[in-house]
């Protein structure tokens, strides 16, 4: 049969045209985004009706002034949330640094540290880098938590009854302090800080827990001190420990230090440790304990300037009975073997740093 002229043809069904012909602008696909622009566009225009945060902060500072000190803290709280969902981090930031500051600055301590806490958490969602300024807005939120001491002298019940008030206190500043500590500490370490977190953050910490804990723990104390950057200060809190502490406690006290220091592999902190208790204790016409525990570490820090492991091996032999005082330093000498001369550790375990961590 003859084919009809492509002229004459009937136009071709709907399958066949462009797809700019077939279009509907009814179609669902159009409604569809259509809708999502309008929601796009009231988005962005609640935004931009964020108030201005000072406005905000005056606000609050009035009601934490009130003593509506909950009231304020839920709207700290999603007053901040507001401006960081809207990826205003600096705005969000100043709220609550502001508010943790007046709420402990009232003695509300438990609302300030949550506050300080999710100031940190802002940091991080911000991706702020670890930094002077940043170091300074934290230092200055640690400045205001409370320093109330412990009341010592005891006559009646009234007074054990303060006591346990203030011990429970103590206990809810110390909780509070190291959240935010801890919190600014790992916030530090992955924005920039070395890989064990800000020494400075460590230093804040561990003077914290030695001045506030109710039940002092003094290893806890030392591991935070030795990742910090101030071995006077250390030596200054060892100082004061050796003068209220239980007899024989002071030489494990300095040991505990110096070895701590020498497990990360840092001779030159563990000498300046020493250094430093010497002139401190001279000063205070006071000496370095005489005991064999201390004359094991002397020899030791002479030891690890050159390469004698026999002579390592042999004082671990000769003193077993006093480094055996104190379970952490058997851990602790495996570490420095393996630091300075290679061994392998025989607990096989990833480091007594990371074991204290997990259990801190």
């Amino acid at each position: 049969a003859e084919a009809e002229p492509l002229a004459n043809s009937r136009s071709p069904p709907d399958c066949l045209l462009p797809v700019s012909i077939r279009f509907d602008p009814a179609s669902p696909l159009r409604i569809g985004r259509e809708k999502a622009r309008r929601t796009m566009s009231r988005s962005r225009g609640r935004r931009a009706e964020l108030p201005p945060p000072q406005e905000t902060i005056e606000k609050l500072e009035k009601m934490v002034d009130a003593c509506n000190f909950y009231e304020a803290q839920q709207m700290y709280k999603s007053s901040s949330a507001r401006y960081v969902a809207a990826e205003k981090y600096s705005e969000a930031l100043d709220i609550l640094q502001s508010g943790a500051l007046i709420q402990l600055k009232h003695g509300q301590v438990t609302c300030g540290a949550e506050l300080a806490v999710l100031f940190v958490e802002t940091l991080v969602k911000g991706k702020y880098s670890y930094s002077k300024e940043t170091l300074d807005r934290v230092r200055k939120i640690y400045d205001d938590f409370p320093r109330i001491p412990i009341p010592q002298h005891l006559e009646d019940d009234g007074d054990m009854q303060k006591l346990s008030e203030a011990l429970m206190a103590a206990k809810v500043r110390v909780e509070g302090c190291s959240s935010f500590l801890r919190a600014a500490i790992k916030w530090s370490s992955e924005f920039g800080a070395p890989k064990n977190g800000s020494p400075q953050l460590h230093d804040m910490l561990a003077e914290y827990l030695y001045c506030e804990s109710p039940e002092l723990d003094m290893t806890k104390v030392s591991s935070h001190f030795v990742r910090g950057s101030d071995p006077e200060k250390f030596a200054s809190v060892i100082v004061n420990f050796m003068g209220k502490c239980y007899p024989g406690e002071d030489d494990i006290a300095i040991a505990r230090a110096v070895l701590l220091y020498l497990s990360q592999g840092n001779l030159r902190d563990a000498n300046n440790l020493m250094d430093e208790l010497k002139k401190q204790l001279e000063q205070k016409q006071l000496e370095i304990p005489h005991s064999d525990l201390i004359q094991v570490i002397g020899y030791l820090l002479r030891t690890l300037e050159r390469d004698a492991f026999p002579l390592f091996k042999m004082l671990r032999q000769k003193y077993t009975s006093s480094i055996d005082r104190e379970t952490l330093f058997d851990e602790l000498l495996d570490e420095i073997a393996e630091r300075f001369y290679g061994v392998r550790r025989r607990s096989g375990l990833q480091g007594i740093f990371g074991d204290l961590f997990k259990m801190m």
